[in-house]
């Protein structure tokens, strides 16, 4: 089975490039895509079943793979809360899904968001992890537009080996983000 399309070329094309820019000594120093992690919030309907049972079918869809519940720990009542309801959920992916899925992100899902003009500087964290929210799931192919009044958003982070956020942005942009300068 060959790998990945964007993991080949994070080898061929990436792995080069960095070792070049940032004078790695060796291949193992230079900074790779560890995880990628997808998160749904159910807020307000969170006590609809039938609703949640159709966000879950869609990411699914989306990912490839299961999500996990995510249960809430205490009971707030301000936020009429109990502790142990369902509250998000949350999808971990790592290895050959994870490069599907950021392919599929990155030349499919970002170019049909509206507004789109690229992801700013601001989104990164110190370590050169990436955090952008997507306000419609219907922007992946998978997802389809027959479950156009269930839209849900859900916030999508790649984490990535590097140690400082110059690595990171130049790293994530010669995979082929779409970051502002």
């Amino acid at each position: 089975m060959n790998p990945p399309r964007l993991q080949q070329k994070y080898k061929e094309q990436v792995v080069p490039k960095l070792m070049a820019e940032f004078k790695y000594k060796t291949v193992m120093a230079v900074p790779r895509i560890e995880k990628a992690v997808v998160n749904v919030g159910f807020g307000k309907i969170a006590k609809e079943g039938k609703v949640i049972e159709k966000i879950e079918g869609e990411l699914i869809k989306i990912t490839g793979q299961k999500p996990v519940f995510r249960k809430a720990k205490k009971s707030i009542a301000g936020f009429k809360l109990r502790q142990g309801v369902p509250i998000g959920m949350v999808v971990t992916l790592r290895g050959r899904r994870m490069y599907d899925f950021i392919d599929r992100l990155i030349n499919i899902a970002l170019p049909r968001t509206r507004d789109f003009r690229g992801i700013g500087k601001e989104s990164f964290d110190n370590l050169g992890n990436l955090s952008i929210g997507i306000r419609e799931h219907n922007i992946f192919p998978e997802a389809g537009y027959e479950t156009a009044k269930d839209i849900f958003g859900f916030s999508v982070t790649i984490t990535t080996s590097a140690r400082e956020k110059d690595e990171g942005v130049v790293l994530l942009r010669l995979m082929g983000f779409p970051i502002k300068e």
